[in-house]
């Protein structure tokens, strides 16, 4: 595949945005799936089962466990749809103005030809931040299709903002990632990203976050 990695330009506004919706919302199912399959999880469904069983109604008997499956589905879906709400009202309504307008922030697409056409099939971006005196870079909105994936090219994302940190003199590169993204974990590891810090604050309500069972991890590497 011929792939070239470039800065965004405004023509691939839409096609960025629609790559980003979907590469985020991908994360629902696994988020999902890791919630219910927990013990404590697992507990309660077969609780609220047997308990409707116990009350003598079959249809209680399905219909507790189901409105609390629907409940961690729905608190998964909104975790990362809201997520996609709250980028493209901000960063994402303006990516020249937030990652284009600075000399040591960036934001690239990765492009190639697929099926006789150009598309764009990744995307990442970087942003500098100061403490005191030192300057690192955060790494930021790491999207690969689903049609190029096993193909190294996030390994190559990462690898142009770890080079562009490196040549703006920065001491190091960190970024955030969810607990359930184990392909993005392995990824960072293997490019000599070490786990320094989970927490759970994001942009989603505290009992939603605490109900999807999702921690964030945060990474560095340092240069």
């Amino acid at each position: 595949m011929q792939l070239l990695i470039r800065k965004y330009c405004p023509s691939d506004k839409d096609t960025v945005l629609n790559l980003f919706s979907i590469g985020i919302r991908e994360h629902i199912h696994p988020c999902f799936q890791n919630a219910m399959t927990s013990p404590l999880y697992l507990t309660i469904t077969l609780c609220l089962g047997l308990t409707g069983y116990l009350l003598g109604s079959v249809s209680g008997a399905l219909l507790l466990p189901a409105s609390w499956v629907s409940l961690i589905y729905y608190c998964c879906h909104e975790l990362y749809t809201g997520y996609v709400r709250e980028r493209c009202q901000t960063d994402m309504q303006d990516i020249v103005g937030n990652y284009l307008s600075r000399p040591d922030d960036c934001f690239w697409v990765a492009e190639a030809e697929v099926d006789g056409r150009t598309c764009i099939i990744g995307m990442v971006a970087v942003m500098a931040k100061q403490k005191g005196r030192e300057k690192h870079g955060e790494l930021f909105r790491m999207i690969i299709s689903p049609h190029a994936r096993r193909m190294g090219l996030g390994s190559r994302m990462t690898k142009t903002v770890i080079d562009f940190c490196r040549d703006r003199g920065f001491s190091k590169v960190v970024l955030e990632t969810s607990s359930t993204q184990m392909a993005a974990v392995a990824l960072y590891s293997k490019l000599g990203f070490s786990h320094v810090l989970s927490h759970k604050e994001t942009h989603a309500p505290s009992w939603l976050v605490l109900l999807t069972k999702v921690t964030i991890l945060r990474m560095e590497k340092n240069l």
